[in-house]
């Protein structure tokens, strides 16, 4: 199977175009993708040198690259239209239209959609990560501040999901991971019982849960294979009699492997 070279040209991170040509590269089921991100191309040299790659990569495999570009510069996204490529260009496909439906011209400014125009909404989602951060994995004594307490067993996704709220939402969020004991007890722990309506329950597959742990800690492999699937079950048989939400963290959304 031929293997084609996905370029992702921005004039900042390069995490705009990285998001937006993923998205689409995953319709197209069974082809493979090399994928190379080049972030920081805010100058006629530094466009050059994407175009001397790019061509380079075209050479070598014999067919034309694919780019996804968010750049913004007029000057810099010429030289790179100039590549042996296939140039798909973000803000040229919604810039125009927006541009004639509005009746103005944009700014064309490099960097605008990670500004910081709202400072107060800034401040909050920096505070809630510091929140999180400090509140995480049982850490910290502020429930009464947290507008989210996630509990869960340990790996089922606890911390990527308040960080990720913290960061998107400036939810203040909190979590508490539940034990063995916790769950043989059949009662909620004493430090978020008080606080029932603000918690939501992570649930994970035995399965993923087996798998995580086997990667992170493989000494521990043989207690994995032993522990996680009394743990879910445990958790969902107590969860039922306690009034909260309950969260299958291994249907989607955030992967408990980075917790």
């Amino acid at each position: 199977m031929s293997r084609r070279t996905v370029f992702f040209l921005s004039d900042q991170t390069g995490v705009t175009a990285e998001t937006m040509g993923h998205s689409l590269l995953t319709q197209f089921e069974g082809l493979e993708f090399r994928t190379v991100t080049l972030p920081f191309v805010s100058s006629v040299d530094k466009a050059e040198d994407a175009v001397r790659r790019i061509n380079r990569a075209a050479d070598v495999e014999g067919m034309r690259p694919i780019v996804f570009s968010t750049l913004v510069q007029d000057d810099v996204r010429n030289i790179v239209l100039g590549s042996r490529a296939l140039f798909l260009d973000f803000f040229a496909a919604f810039v125009g239209p927006l541009e004639d439906e509005l009746a103005t011209r944009s700014t064309h400014r490099a960097g605008r959609a990670h500004g910081m125009a709202d400072i107060a909404s800034y401040t909050t989602r920096i505070n809630a990560t510091n929140f999180a951060l400090s509140h995480d994995d049982g850490n910290g004594a502020d429930y009464a501040r947290a507008d989210v307490i996630l509990i869960g067993v340990s790996r089922s996704g606890k911390t990527p999901t308040c960080l990720y709220m913290a960061l998107q939402y400036g939810i203040y969020s909190a979590n508490y991971p539940l034990t063995e004991d916790d769950l043989e007890a059949g009662t909620l722990p004493a430090r978020v019982a008080s606080h029932r309506q603000k918690l939501y329950a992570l649930t994970i597959k035995p399965e993923r849960l087996q798998q995580i742990r086997a990667e992170r800690r493989p000494e521990r492999y043989m207690r994995a294979l032993r522990f996680p699937r009394s743990i879910p079950r445990s958790a969902r048989s107590r969860n039922s009699r306690v009034a909260f939400s309950i969260i299958p963290a291994s249907s989607g959304g955030c992967d408990p492997k980075f917790q």
